[in-house]
C-alpha cells in the first residue's frame, strides 16, 4: 500500500525556491511594462496639448486674415477648446514687406506658463 502523502512517481511540484525566483521574474517585467506604459501616456498628453495649441493659433490667424482691420500691437486673448481654457499671446507688426504684417502667436494653458505653440504669419496690411 502507498501512502497517500507521498506524491506518486512523476508527479512533482515546484519548489518554494522556484516559485519565488518566478515571482520575481514577473514582478520585474510588471514593473517595465508600467513603467513604459507611463511614458507613452505623458508623451500622448504633450502631443495632444501641442495639436490643441497649434489648432488654436492656425484659427487666430485665419480670423484675422478675415478681418478688415488689424491694428498693431501685442493682445492677450483666451479661448476655451476641449474642456481647456487656454491663452495666446498675439504680436502684429509691420513686416519688412510694407504690404504686410507679421503675426506671432503664442500658445499656453491658462493653468501653466509653458508655451505648448508658437507660430509666425503674415497678413496684408488693410493700409494699402
Amino acid at each position: 500500500m502507498t501512502d497517500p502523502r507521498r506524491p506518486a512517481a512523476g508527479c512533482r511540484g515546484f519548489t518554494l525556491l522556484e516559485v519565488v525566483i518566478a515571482l520575481a521574474i514577473f514582478a520585474t517585467l510588471a514593473a517595465a511594462v508600467l513603467s513604459a506604459s507611463q511614458f507613452v501616456l505623458k508623451q500622448s498628453a504633450g502631443l495632444e496639448e501641442r495639436l490643441f495649441g497649434a489648432w488654436l493659433a492656425d484659427n487666430q490667424l485665419n480670423e484675422l486674415r478675415l478681418q478688415a482691420t488689424t491694428p498693431p500691437g501685442q493682445q492677450w486673448l483666451s479661448r476655451h477648446l476641449d474642456r481647456r481654457d487656454w491663452l495666446l499671446q498675439q504680436r502684429i507688426a509691420p513686416a519688412a514687406d510694407g504690404r504686410l504684417l507679421q503675426v506671432e502667436i503664442q500658445v499656453s494653458r491658462v493653468d501653466s506658463a509653458t508655451v505648448v505653440h508658437r507660430t509666425t504669419g503674415w497678413i496684408r496690411s488693410r493700409d494699402e
